[in-house]
């Protein structure tokens, strides 16, 4: 089944393309002679060193993963949730390649995830989760995770825990360029371009990523049995069919433009805009039968992002703020065929979502012991979701749906005290409003310190309180929201250690190890009714605890060649400890649904001059389907394991670096499942042709 971006979304493009032309070349137009001064100093590459036990005011007692650049751009092609997959320790939920992926912390469910991209909070306020499918990793210059009680940190609503993204000036000198082009199984094509341009004071870049692909890859169907018989029509033989990925393809569209003005004088101005056009089908199901001819199921998506911001940076303090503003439109078409060949719509949804975004903050430095800061921030959100295609018994068509407003407000002060060079406290009190609910003061505390300076030893704990309110979805969807709805509320612990050896320039090993335990009250999920449809409920009590373990070790072996290990572990019960709302429940005392108790990931690289292997491995333990962790029939997925391994080349000339890469995925060709009933690829390759001009370098 073929699709195309229609012609007024071809008019929008063109428009953004001309806006990105004009921001390149206005600061080329108007470059002139300018100092040393730019927003800290001037940046020069100096030998990497490491620095042990003090760590940033900032970052005290926090739990969190940074996620450094070669992870980011280690395949061009992958999106955030590829990234956080086989770099993190949290469970990815995808339900196929290029569909839904969503993320979890800690044993809770992916709206309990806060996701931020340059400070801006981008949750689905429909849905409260965020597809991170459709962040591409081309995109995203810095990311770190914050586990559990560190969320508060950034904002309120992580019971589980919030991923931070960002992009950074391009640290251009002049103007550059890259291209990368890909190509792969499925007749999948992706293609990268950035263009930079900087002096002292501007720094301006533009990115776009486009894939396509018709996404039709061969899988065995576990859930369909073909007979084999003998010459007398008696079964002697069963055996799985082959299928393809029916109904699949995708065209996605991204566009980044970036460009920041440093005055010289500590201060800086930025402009983010990011603007998305995806049109995905959504394949069928391995229980699907019938052709898929008679059908159509397509999700089709627009989407800008755009911040300002403005930093003022002085010796002993800081202040900013930021503007912002999201639009997405979203559309869901599933039409059958009648039998005469005519497509009839059984669903037609469409929703609008405007926000608003708002916020300032400040920092303040008492000497070298004393560090406070302020944060106020506001999203109002303005909804609208109708389902078009809704028929009465008199056979004429009525628009269901709603339409609200809400606001989000999110204030909070913290006090950060290092009394010793060994020793850090940090106290934060937030309060959130939203819609015209206030949360109690939601508290948290962080301590740490070094234990023992050799070996780096430092201990940290944290404990916070923590609040998430229904989504729009939650309370008003038709039909099944439901208004009476009770914000979740939740308690978070944690306890780790770290510790960091080396010896400079031959090696350097660094671990730690994270005990958490959460307890989430009215815990919300939709279950079936006796009306026919789902609808939402403050069901449960949920004891979240587990370890998360984490390594990182280098090494330099020989003249020219590096070898790197990462690798981390989770352990992750997470109990439904509510009441039985039956005498037939039997969830009570089980695990919850879609959340592996032991998830792993280990990365590999070894480079040799301008040669780069890279081996990448991760594990899920089986997973429930069924809240009573009933594993009759459909009701449990297998654990599975994923390999990936590429190799790269990087040819230096004069004129321009060329890069050649070659990627295999599914190594061992893995059979598996992410969700029930959604098939995912076997081995598949991809091979990444890049160009990086020297223009006068």
């Amino acid at each position: 089944m073929k699709f195309a971006i229609h012609n007024s979304q071809f008019t929008i493009i063109r428009i953004w393309i001309s806006v990105l032309i004009i921001f390149n070349a206005v600061p080329l137009i108007a470059q002139t002679q300018s100092n040393d001064q730019e927003w800290h100093r001037r940046t020069h590459d100096i030998p990497e060193i490491s620095v042990y036990g003090a760590r940033p005011m900032k970052e005290i007692g926090t739990q969190q993963t940074k996620l450094d650049t070669t992870a980011l751009k280690e395949n061009i092609a992958l999106s955030m949730a590829d990234v956080l997959t086989f770099n993190s320790s949290i469970f990815v939920k995808s339900f196929g390649r290029a569909t839904l992926s969503t993320v979890a912390f800690r044993g809770t469910s992916p709206s309990h995830t806060q996701v931020l991209w340059n400070g801006m909070r981008i949750n689905n306020p429909m849905l409260g989760m965020t597809d991170f499918s459709m962040i591409p990793s081309y995109f995203i210059d810095d990311a770190s995770l914050l586990h559990g009680t560190s969320s508060v940190n950034e904002t309120g609503g992580g019971l589980g825990g919030a991923v931070r993204l960002s992009s950074k000036p391009a640290d251009a000198n002049g103007f550059g360029l890259q291209y990368i082009q890909g190509v792969g199984s499925f007749k999948t094509f992706d293609e990268f371009l950035r263009l930079t341009w900087g002096n002292a004071h501007w720094q301006t870049s533009t990115r776009a990523v486009y894939s396509s692909s018709p996404n039709d890859y061969k899988y065995r169907n576990h859930d369909k049995k073909e007979n084999i018989y003998d010459e007398d029509m008696n079964i002697v033989s069963q055996y799985y069919p082959i299928e393809r990925n029916r109904s699949g393809a995708y065209k996605d569209l991204h566009l980044l433009q970036e460009v920041y003005y440093n005055t010289g004088k500590g201060d800086r101005l930025g402009l983010n805009a990011w603007y998305i056009n995806s049109n995905r089908e959504l394949a069928m199901l391995t229980v699907d039968h019938g052709s898929d001819t008679e059908f159509e199921n397509r999700q089709r998506e627009q989407t800008f992002r755009g911040v300002l911001s403005w930093d003022h940076l002085r010796q002993n303090w800081k202040m900013g703020a930021k503007a912002g503003y999201i639009y997405t439109w979203m559309a869901y078409d599933y039409k059958r065929d009648l039998g005469n060949g005519i497509m009839a719509h059984m669903t037609r949804s469409r929703s609008r979502i405007n926000t608003l975004y708002g916020e300032a903050n400040g920092e303040y430095y008492i000497g070298k012991k004393w560090l406070f800061t302020a944060n106020l921030s506001l999203h109002q959100h303005i909804v609208e979701s109708e389902d078009k295609n809704i028929i009465r018994q008199d056979g004429n068509k009525v628009i269901v749906g709603y339409r609200k407003g809400r606001p989000e407000l999110s204030g909070s002060l913290s006090a950060k005290w290092r009394p010793t060079d060994r020793l850090g406290m940090s106290v934060i009190v937030r309060e959130e409003m939203f819609g015209r609910e206030w949360t109690p003061i939601i508290p948290a505390f962080f301590i740490d310190g070094v234990l023992s300076e050799k070996g780096n030893i430092v201990a940290k704990a944290s404990v916070s309180r923590n609040y998430r309110f229904p989504t729009l979805n939650d309370l008003y969807f038709l039909p099944g929201g439901n208004p009476d709805l009770k914000k979740e509320s939740g308690w978070s612990y944690d306890a780790g250690l770290s510790f960091a050896i080396g010896k400079k320039g031959v090696y350097s090993l660094s671990g730690s190890a994270t005990w958490f335990d959460s307890y989430i009250k009215d815990w919300i999920i939709w279950l079936p009714t006796p009306k026919g449809f789902f609808s939402p409920d403050n069901i449960k009590d949920v004891h979240a605890y587990g370890v998360e373990l984490k390594a990182d070790f280098d090494l330099i072996f020989a003249k020219e060649w590096k070898l790197g290990l990462n690798s981390t572990f989770s352990w992750t019960p997470s109990i439904n400890c509510g009441e039985p709302r039956t005498p037939a429940d039997q969830s009570v005392g089980k695990q919850l649904p879609y959340i592996p108790k032991l998830s792993s990931n280990i990365t590999g690289r070894l480079s040799w001059r301008r040669w780069s292997l890279l081996y990448k491995w991760c594990y899920y333990s089986e997973r429930f389907t069924m809240s009573s962790n009933d594993i009759s029939l459909t009701g449990k997925l297998p654990d599975y394991f994923m390999s990936n391994i590429s190799l790269e080349k990087v040819l230096a000339f004069k004129w321009a670096d060329l890069s050649l890469k070659g990627t295999i995925n599914n190594l061992f060709n893995e059979e598996y499942l992410s969700v029930l009933s959604r098939p995912m690829p076997g081995i598949n390759f991809e091979i990444f042709i890049g160009i990086t001009p020297k223009w006068g370098k």
